[in-house]
């Protein structure tokens, strides 16, 4: 006969059997869900923190690359000031040069004409007094003489001054070309420029003519395709104070180019360009007389005029843009420094936040480490 209960070894209280089966199997139970849950939990927990990891690293990585992308900017943006900078300080150097320059010379005018003045008013000194009267109206005359030679002489010399400014400014725009000034007193011009290709290829000339007067003539641009002939140039360009009535900046009078000073180095490179244009074609099309007569229409007509106009407004709408950019970057650097240097500060305390919550377990960022000691 199977026994059906047992005796409690310690109360002595007899227990059935199936009871005392049924508690044990409610313990095992019981201690293997705990098991499970506690690795459910532990697995759970795993889980979050390798969501959590990858999650900050993608965060990471994103803010890494903005970083890096305003730091791109920051940098062109210095370079652009750099830049900027570089080429105020030789325009402002120049000018002083040519201010400098300038008062040299009508220095050393002031103290000839007083040299001459006071000489004069010594010599009269001695004379009779019998012949004051007559003195006194030599000597207006020699003081209207001298006001006119001294207006004279400050129109030669403004004159000189263009001229020289407009040879140093080729020179410096067109390194290959030839600029050669033609000496005073000599038929030709000014400055003959001869257009070359960087290796060396003769592509025509350009006869330049500066005039710094205050009345225009008429009688210039006659004068002007004499000296273009005599050199046997292919273009005329007169550089001019004053214009023709009506005329703004630039316009061909007679197959002659007349210019403002300020317009002057725009339309020299749309000249050379159309220079480079022609002596390429008459290099492809050489002993054809049909392309030649094509060339000496289009340069010509009125469609080369339209070009030259494009490209000098275009120049001087370059040169406007960038004198606006010049003074609206320096306000944009500013802020945008600013802006960087925030963004950076709050990287690095959001760094710090995921550090203090996931410990050692998050990758270190390099960049927002102090440096190593040396030592």
């Amino acid at each position: 006969m199977v026994q059906d209960s047992i005796k409690c070894p310690k109360c002595g209280e007899t227990i059935k059997l199936s009871q005392a089966i049924s508690g044990d199997i409610e313990r095992e139970i019981s201690k293997r869900y705990e098991e499970m849950a506690i690795g459910r939990e532990k697995e759970l927990r795993e889980k979050l923190k390798r969501e959590m990891r990858d999650g900050m690293m993608s965060e990471i990585k994103d803010l890494r690359s903005q970083i890096e992308e305003k730091a791109k900017l920051l940098d062109e943006a210095g370079r652009q000031e750099l830049d900027l900078r570089k080429r105020q300080r030789e325009l402002e150097e120049r000018e002083r040069s040519m201010r400098l320059e300038m008062e040299r010379v009508l220095d050393s005018e002031r103290r000839k004409i007083a040299e001459k003045v006071s000489v004069d008013l010594e010599e009269s000194h001695r004379l009779k007094d019998a012949q004051k009267e007559k003195q006194l109206a030599d000597m207006r005359r020699q003081i209207e003489d001298l006001k006119r030679r001294s207006e004279q002489g400050s129109q030669k010399m403004q004159g000189e001054i263009l001229e020289l400014e407009l040879e140093e400014a080729l020179r410096k725009e067109f390194p290959f070309d030839a600029i050669d000034p033609i000496a005073p007193g000599t038929k030709g011009g000014d400055i003959l420029q001869t257009v070359k290709t960087q290796s060396g290829r003769d592509c025509g000339k350009i006869l330049w003519e500066t005039k710094r007067t205050k009345n225009w003539s008429d009688s210039w641009i006659q004068k002007l395709k004499n000296d273009q002939r005599d050199v046997k140039a292919d273009m005329a360009v007169l550089v001019s104070e004053a214009l023709p009535e009506g005329l703004r900046q630039f316009r061909e009078i007679s197959g002659v180019w007349v210019t403002d000073i300020s317009s002057a180095l725009s339309l020299s490179l749309a000249l050379r360009v159309v220079l480079n244009q022609v002596a390429r074609e008459r290099a492809l099309q050489c002993g054809k007389k049909e392309k030649a007569e094509m060339i000496y229409d289009y340069l010509t007509g009125t469609e080369f005029k339209n070009r030259i106009e494009g490209i000098v407004e275009a120049f001087k709408l370059m040169k406007e843009d960038l004198d606006t950019e010049r003074r609206s970057m320096e306000r944009v650097w500013s802020k945008r420094e600013k802006q960087i240097q925030q963004v950076i500060l709050n990287i690095a305390g959001m760094h710090g936040d995921l550090e203090g919550l996931a410990g050692p377990s998050l990758p270190a960022v390099r960049s927002l480490e102090l440096p190593e000691s040396s030592g």
